[in-house]
């Protein structure tokens, strides 16, 4: 099936039914590196307080989605809005702004390598100037205990497992108090335990600070314990948007195709979402 023929469900709404405005959108958003489209016309918004997960394999635009939303990259046609604000074309004193008020955990946590592990979260409370050190002790116990890590508080980095090091990655994030987070996928190369004790952890920021997140991931578990909606991308362009239930309903043949080869049934997510006989059954 050629991509120009993909239905696309549930696209481009960008106010709810009381005409909230997103937090997040991306309209009509193009982006190629040389002759390679990456984003091709994409469209999707993210509601203030909402989880989306971006779905796709290797390739797609997942990240560089995420670093249109940072303003590290802008799309060649199309428009982007973050935190309420037309990004496009802001210049980078504006982004910086922005910046503070949206913050991404890198794959690689990104932490700074000559730093403890307390005082990597430390620095964007320093960086703000607002607290005496007492308090910013306080504040950096408190969050490396909300994500499991602060028996780690004075270890560097390099004695850290990879997926301690995004758990650090997002203790510091949250050192910023954003108001969204954005993760670049946050169980890639860490075992089946720790992804689960990462997925558990973004869950929970959500439901404690009501935080706006995006997740870009690959794995299908992640986003049903997550998303309240999900963008697939497939050959640079929406496949589907919309929420897990649906996209477990869907009878797109790329989005099942994208679910068995994932390795995860059909039946046994319909069966998880509280089950349905009218759902189509799993592809053998």
């Amino acid at each position: 099936m050629n991509t120009r023929d993909i239905p696309i469900e549930h696209a481009g709404e960008e106010t709810n039914a009381s005409g909230e405005k997103s937090y997040i959108e991306f309209h009509d958003v193009s982006k190629a590196f040389g002759s390679r489209k990456v984003l091709d016309h994409v469209s999707f918004d993210v509601k203030k307080g909402e989880t989306v997960c971006i779905l796709g394999r290797s390739g797609v635009g997942k990240s560089v989605s995420l670093h249109h939303i940072m303003g590290f990259l802008k799309p060649d046609a199309g428009r982007v809005v973050v935190a309420y604000e037309d990004i496009t074309d802001y210049d980078e004193p504006d982004l910086e702004r922005i910046r503070k008020k949206v913050t991404m955990v890198f794959q690689n946590g990104a932490l700074f390598d000559s730093l403890s592990v307390g005082e990597n979260v430390a620095f964007p409370l320093r960086e703000r100037g607002e607290l005496a050190e007492q308090e910013i002790f306080q504040v950096v116990d408190g969050l490396l205990e909300m994500v499991g890590v602060k028996p780690m508080r004075d270890l560097l980095p390099s004695d850290l497992s990879t997926g301690m090091k995004r758990s650090v990655a997002i203790a510091r994030a949250l050192a910023a108090q954003p108001d969204a987070v954005l993760y670049d996928e946050p169980t890639t190369m860490v075992d089946p335990l720790m992804a689960n004790l990462l997925g558990d952890l973004i869950a929970k920021l959500k439901e404690q600070l009501k935080l706006t997140s995006v997740v870009v991931t690959h794995d299908m578990r992640l986003a049903k314990k997550l998303a309240d909606r999900v963008v697939f991308l497939h050959e640079a362009k929406v496949a589907f948007f919309g929420t897990v239930d649906e996209m477990v309903r869907s009878e797109s043949e790329i989005v099942r195709d994208f679910l068995r080869l994932d390795d995860v049934s059909l039946l046994d997510l319909r069966d998880q979402l509280g089950g349905d006989s009218a759902a189509p059954a799993a592809p053998r």
